[in-house]
């Protein structure tokens, strides 16, 4: 899980322990499980959020560990053409590669370390495959994608594109000098990740070693969230014990608390974690497979709006897929 990696942690600017006069350590108020599942043309996903209650994950709607899997030749899938309206895809890819195209002309190639953020906002078409290059090779692959809601006001605004390279990263790292923070969006500890977002938020990916302790100043008007992508350790003031694919939902407080098990399986050493919060929106929430809207009456106008081809149409690429497929329809009211 190379993502990007630095040769001398010891170099990186610290994150100062929280000050314990005004420190509010956030403890843990749910750990769920992410079940396993397909996606797209059938590659291997894990569903983040799931059992998960909306208010909760508020300003996210969805998340979707993708991998880690090592393809075969011939085995590497991705998305047919599809619409979105409504929210941000971000996808963020730590090993293998994807290619994004979509309708209003953005795209492009990330790999390890880099970063494809989405506004599909009043709407957009968009696909998501490997290259050729890693369908004829085969090999690892590993990333997630999330959705992240937008305000009402802003579910109309134009689609827009951000390629983020995994240089543009910030990189941190903790007090004991024991894990690697990349700063990937919003703000940590005063550093600012590249990732520019319609929704006020912060988006993490922190490698800790055995043993290691990272110690998280964290906004307390926003929600905070910690997935394990690999490995194991706890979280929070309790020391919760957490694992490969668990989430954990934090409740208030301005600091959270992440630690590596001294004893690691020897297969994932580190533990990755990828820690995400924003400001809640707190507004009715209708979603229906592509389109994340505010009342049902919205999800069926970006239905008939997608039919009728008022979301944007293909590009006329020599040789691209020309199919647009629905997602299956999920519908979730608050």
């Amino acid at each position: 899980m190379p993502a990007i990696t630095v040769d001398d942690i010891t170099v990186l600017p610290r994150i100062p322990l929280p000050d314990p006069a005004t420190a509010r350590a956030r403890g843990v108020i749910s750990r769920t499980l992410a079940p396993r599942g397909f996606e797209g043309e059938g590659f291997p996903v894990r569903r983040a959020f799931h059992g998960v209650d909306l208010a909760s994950l508020d300003p996210f709607i969805h998340m979707d560990q993708m991998g880690e899997v090592e393809y075969a030749p011939g085995e590497p899938k991705g998305t047919p053409w599809h619409p979105h309206r409504g929210f941000e895809t971000v996808t963020y890819m730590m090993d293998g590669t994807f290619e994004h195209s979509d309708s209003n002309g953005g795209g492009g190639v990330i790999t390890n370390g880099d970063t494809q953020w989405m506004t599909a906002g009043a709407g957009i078409l968009h696909i998501e495959k490997p290259p050729e290059a890693l369908v004829v090779s085969g090999g690892l692959f590993h990333g997630i994608q999330l959705w992240v809601n937008l305000p009402a006001a802003q579910k109309w605004s134009p689609p827009r594109y951000q390629d983020i390279r995994a240089g543009e990263v910030g990189l941190l790292a903790s007090a004991d000098g024991g894990a690697l923070v990349r700063v990937i969006a919003g703000e940590l500890a005063g550093y600012t990740g590249p990732g520019s977002t319609s929704t006020p938020m912060t988006l993490v990916h922190a490698t800790l070693s055995p043993d290691a302790t990272v110690d998280l100043p964290w906004r307390a008007d926003y929600n905070a969230l910690v997935y394990v992508l690999g490995g194991r350790g706890t979280v929070g003031p309790d020391r919760i014990e957490i694992e490969a694919g668990q989430l954990a939902v934090f409740g208030p407080g301005n600091a959270v608390r992440i630690a590596a098990t001294a004893n690691p399986d020897s297969r994932t050493p580190n533990l990755d974690v990828l820690v995400l919060g924003g400001r809640p929106i707190r507004e009715p929430v209708a979603w229906a497979g592509p389109f994340v809207m505010n009342t049902r009456e919205e999800v069926m106008q970006a239905f008939e709006d997608y039919q009728a081809g008022r979301l944007g149409s293909i590009p006329a690429v020599h040789g691209a897929p020309t199919t647009v497929v629905e997602s299956d329809a999920r519908a979730a009211e608050e």
